[in-house]
């Protein structure tokens, strides 16, 4: 359940906090005190959209924190599959919003906004003022059928999903091959010459690195040569470096008697000789064994745009080169053997759709039995909001195709006036009807159990008396076994609260802000007398205050 909601710095709300209760949270006031900044407030910490509208004061960060109560197992297990680990039976969504950005968390952790939504999913059911205009889309019928009946259908869907997937896949392969069978011939003459192109040219992985680096070689053999001679002839020529090391060596032999050092350095100049005499030695054979013969020279240019060409037409390294010559290999091999390729594929089609049948049938049996059952629920919910003499009914039709969703579709009707038939929904139901009928649809469903908070906004909107006091009813009702938030401007439901909030609209230093505050006894009578009476509350009113008030508490007990 929601257990308390903090608000700073959005919209009229400069700081304030909710401390919700089990049962029925009511939330009253008057119009534009700011009621739908607390519903604004939670959708915010569910993840959506923040704009810098909502800043109170934009030199300020706005801040929203809701915290949740989760003892269920079953919820902990759906929130664990999202990757939220309840700590002490807590999970705190919260979200900070500046001029700039906003910053999700899920206790403590920051997370994309998606992630909130899904979390919020799981957690509660938030019915706003225009939801009931969701009714008038049939394919948010089949969604409510199948929340309705989700413990039957388990992990059917996704199952029905998944052999979908395949059934597309598979059909279309088999198009594509059919397409394929026509021009066979015609590929198979191409897969040949791009075979033959390719094995013909006997590539080896790494050669055209080998053949590069010769090639840049004997590109640049006359500038290499000139250099290797000037630099022998720096070493071992005339005047060169090994001359001038002899020289040395015969000066310091003069003195190696005289002065001790002479010799270390003797000792030096001598590996130094020695090595000049090496590299003299081995770069003269080098340059002696080295020559330029352009034949070799053409052979590797030729050699090199051929694997070039080749690299071009099929891959950017030779090995891309030798896997489009095994994918045209295997291509060639599917089509020299393709009555029979074609013969396993349709075989593959017939399996798959007959298995997309036989759980698409499975799945269709079960809507029916729970579309009985459900139209018994709804006609009861309907009842007790006053839909006198109403029929409700879920109609099921086999659509000529397959979807991911198996192969019905349905819609809900419904019959207001006695002998008449049962028609479309949305064709017959109005605005206030609707409404009634979505809080029928979303008590239903929570009696199946799952989402433990529901919040309804403004649920009472277009009606009044009889029906106003069933709606709120049925409210306690659902608030037995749930919590409930309820933003209403009706006594009848505001009487029935267990716990009451009044949001007030205040005007201090100028700026107006909106308070919150939860009431208690003698105020709770005062505030419905309010909603009661306007601005002139009497004794009679509040005497009538009192009463509702003290029926609403009669009616629970007998819950």
């Amino acid at each position: 359940m929601l257990a308390s909601l903090h608000v700073k710095n959005l919209a009229l709300i400069d700081e304030e906090e909710i401390i919700f209760s089990k049962g029925l949270n009511i939330l009253s006031g008057e119009t534009g005190a700011g009621k739908s900044i607390i519903l604004g407030a939670l959708h915010l910490s569910l993840g959506d959209k923040a704009s810098k509208d909502f800043l109170r004061d934009s030199d300020s960060e706005a801040f929203v924190e809701a915290v949740y109560l989760v003892k269920d197992d079953k919820t902990k297990e759906a929130l664990r599959d999202l990757g939220v680990e309840p700590y002490d039976d807590e999970v705190i969504m919260s979200r900070k919003i500046t001029e700039s950005r906003s910053i999700a968390k899920i206790n403590g952790e920051q997370v994309p906004a998606a992630k909130m939504k899904e979390v919020g999913d799981i957690l509660l059911d938030i019915y706003g003022q225009k939801e009931h205009q969701s009714l008038l889309n049939t394919h948010k019928h089949m969604e409510f059928l199948d929340e309705f009946a989700k413990k039957d259908i388990g992990d059917l869907k996704s199952q029905v999903s998944a052999a979908y997937r395949e059934y597309k896949a598979l059909t279309a392969e088999l198009e594509e091959a059919k397409k394929s069978d026509i021009s066979k011939e015609r590929e198979i003459v191409l897969l040949d010459h791009e075979i033959n192109e390719i094995e013909s040219a006997n590539l080896k992985v790494g050669e055209d690195e080998e053949l590069e680096e010769e090639y840049k070689r004997l590109s640049n053999f006359g500038k290499t040569m000139e250099a290797f001679g000037k630099a022998h002839e720096a070493i071992s020529g005339d005047g060169g470096a090994s001359d001038a090391i002899s020289a040395a060596i015969s000066e310091l032999r003069h003195i190696e008697a005289i002065d001790t050092k002479a010799a270390e350095y003797l000792s030096m100049l001598n590996d130094a000789d020695s090595i000049l005499s090496d590299f003299g030695r081995d770069l003269s054979s080098y340059m002696g064994d080295t020559s330029f013969d352009e034949g070799t020279f053409i052979q590797i240019e030729n050699r090199l745009n051929e694997i070039n060409r080749l690299k071009d037409k099929y891959g950017s390294s030779i090995e891309l080169v030798l896997s489009a010559l095994k994918e045209r290999q295997d291509k060639k091999a599917k089509f020299e053997s393709f009555d029979e390729y074609l013969s396993e594929l349709k075989a593959k089609v017939n399996a798959a759709t007959d298995k997309l049948e036989k759980l698409s049938t499975k799945l269709s049996d079960i809507r029916s039995k729970n579309a009985k059952i459900l139209s018994e629920r709804m006609q009861d919910a309907m009842s007790d909001l006053n839909f006198l003499n109403s029929e409700f009914g879920v109609e099921l039709k086999r659509m000529d195709h397959y979807t991911e969703n198996g192969f019905d579709e349905g819609q809900f009707l419904i019959c207001t006036n006695p002998g008449e038939p049962l028609r479309p929904l949305k064709d017959i139901a109005s605005g206030g009807e609707m409404s009634r009928i979505m809080l029928a649809i979303k008590t239903v469903l929570a009696s199946g159990g799952g989402i433990d908070t529901l919040i309804f906004d403004e649920i009472d909107a277009g009606i009044s008396g009889r029906t106003a006091q069933a709606v709120s009813e049925k409210l306690a009702a659902v608030a037995s076994a749930h919590q409930v938030i309820c933003i209403t401007h009706l006594p009848q439901i505001a009487a029935m609260a267990d716990t009451h909030f009044l949001i007030e609209k205040n005007v201090e230093n100028g700026h107006t802000i909106s308070g919150i505050k939860k009431l208690y006894d003698n105020d709770t009578v005062s505030e419905l007398a309010r909603m009661l009476g306007g601005s002139a509350i009497t004794e009679a009113v509040l005497t009538n205050a009192k009463e509702m008030k003290d029926m609403a508490v009669g009616f629970k007990r007998t819950l």
